[in-house]
């Protein structure tokens, strides 16, 4: 983060409401579109257009292009961030309300936190922690329930459980982030990746028969709004927009859209699409933004970094023994006749 010149408080609180009320009404954007593009195909055209744009943009500003390796890293994590967990997300929006998807995506951090204890181990499980985990899961059990009566029906099984593949993968991504090679300039990183991700979309919508029985005529001019608004505001805007916050505030501070998000699409969701809003979805909502608010502001115990202390902390206690053993012989030496 940049402390040298403070940007006027115009510029941030634009690029803030921006990243909350773009990125939130891009759930209605989709729900939108889907009604009228395979699923697929929109999220392989989305992020084909906006990955485009992004690296051509890049390469005019003189950033070189990913090399071989750089592609792979992007490839590899467009996988799991664009072919699985949008491909997933798209194809639940034709049958989950925008401002539920939103908030089932909200518990990314939950499954990050799960995958970090669990698989990485790189993360203590504490008492606060384990409440904030549990409260979360019970927001999505709210939310798929059939047993409870609170009035609303509850989200369509096959999409719930595909939203929740969606955020473990999201999840296993982040995991995977530090571990393959990127390119260093985050704006190329995140072009490549868009790139990789909508080609390989496209990929999957000819493979699951998606161009099959598909008019462009056909599509409305909403759907096709509702493409652009996903590419150019949805996607390039809001990303700058993102981009220029880490480097003038707290990542902490910029991190607050995963929980603001929910709140815009469950809103947005409510006024412009005619989306109930009933005892269900304020009960789930609040249990997992509470969840998602606890984990993402609560400081890390990291294992590694306790276990790296203990070895050090070790080999210093076996130096300090050895040195002790030979200055023991020389001793010993030394009072032989």
């Amino acid at each position: 983060m940049e402390t040298t010149s403070r940007p006027p408080t115009w510029k941030v609180l634009l690029a803030f409401a921006i990243i909350y009320l773009v990125w939130g009404s891009t759930f209605l954007a989709i729900r939108v579109g889907v009604r009228e593009v395979p699923p697929l195909l929109l999220a392989g055209m989305r992020f084909l257009a906006a990955g485009a744009v992004l690296y051509l943009w890049m390469r005019v500003r003189g950033t070189p292009s990913p090399t071989l390796r750089e592609w792979g890293g992007a490839s590899i994590l467009a996988v799991f961030i664009f072919v699985l967990d949008y491909g997933l997300v798209f194809w639940a929006e034709q049958r989950v309300p925008s401002g539920l998807t939103a908030v089932m995506l909200a518990t990314i951090p939950v499954f990050m936190a799960l995958s970090e204890i669990l698989i990485m181990r790189t993360q203590r499980l504490t008492p606060r922690l384990a409440i904030a985990l549990l409260i979360g899961l019970g927001g999505v059990a709210v939310l798929v329930s059939r047993s409870l009566n609170l009035g609303e029906a509850p989200i369509d099984t096959n999409g719930a459980l595909a939203l929740v593949v969606g955020a473990i993968t999201w999840s296993l991504a982040s995991a995977l982030t530090g571990k393959v090679s990127l390119p260093s300039a985050k704006a190329m990183s995140s072009g490549a990746q868009m790139l990789s991700g909508g080609v390989m979309l496209l990929l999957a919508a000819g493979l699951f028969g998606e161009f099959r029985g598909f008019h462009i005529s056909a599509v409305s001019s909403g759907a096709w709004l509702a493409l652009i608004y996903l590419i150019v505001p949805g996607s390039i805007v809001a990303f700058t927009a993102y981009v220029w916050l880490l480097h003038h505030e707290s990542p902490t501070r910029v991190g607050t859209y995963a929980y603001v998000n929910p709140l815009i699409a469950v809103i947005v969701g409510y006024f412009l699409g005619g989306e109930v809003i009933g005892p269900r979805t304020i009960v789930g909502t609040a249990l997992v933004l509470v969840s998602v608010v606890v984990i993402t502001t609560m400081p890390k115990k990291k294992i590694l970094k306790e276990k790296l202390e203990t070895d050090v902390q070790k080999k210093d206690v076996q130096k300090e023994e050895v040195q002790k053993e030979e200055t023991g012989k020389e001793e010993t030496v030394t009072q032989k006749p």
